[in-house]
């Protein structure tokens, strides 16, 4: 402290430091486990690939799954594809699938159900092709 009871800038300062460190520190950490050897395992776990049912996605249409960020298409009957729902314009999300088309409601952008490919702008880039599985009645996209 200075000599005036007040606590001094460097004492301040090496104090702030200090917290900060701590804080960083239990913000890092994550869960011990027996066979972790004593390291921080992380407690992050991965979200389940995003479905849909087949009888959901309207043969020329597709369904737009905005959680996950993927539309699913249907372009010709028992023939499903899935994109990426981020329109590659300035990244919203798109709202529907109609008439053939992914549109985007920000600016306008429409992507084609086949193949993502841009129909009409803003957009100059297609939506990035998504892996798409049908097991059953079940389309897992990701």
């Amino acid at each position: 402290m200075a000599e005036t009871g007040h606590p001094s800038r460097r004492g301040v300062l090496l104090g702030a430091g200090a917290v900060s460190a701590g804080m960083v520190l239990a913000a890092c950490g994550g869960k011990e486990s027996p066979s972790s050897g004593g390291q921080a395992m992380s407690t992050e776990t991965k979200a389940a690939s995003p479905s849909v049912k087949t009888a959901d996605v309207p043969v020329g249409g597709g369904v737009v799954l905005a959680a996950a960020k993927v539309v699913v298409t249907q372009p010709k009957a028992g023939e499903f594809k899935a994109f990426t729902a981020v329109c590659t314009h300035k990244q919203c999300t798109v709202s529907k699938v109609a008439d053939g088309t992914i549109d985007c409601p920000c600016h306008g952008s429409k992507f084609s159900v086949v193949d993502g490919s841009v129909v009409t702008g803003p957009a100059d880039e297609p939506l990035a092709p998504k892996t798409v599985t049908v097991a059953g009645d079940t389309l897992t996209a990701g």
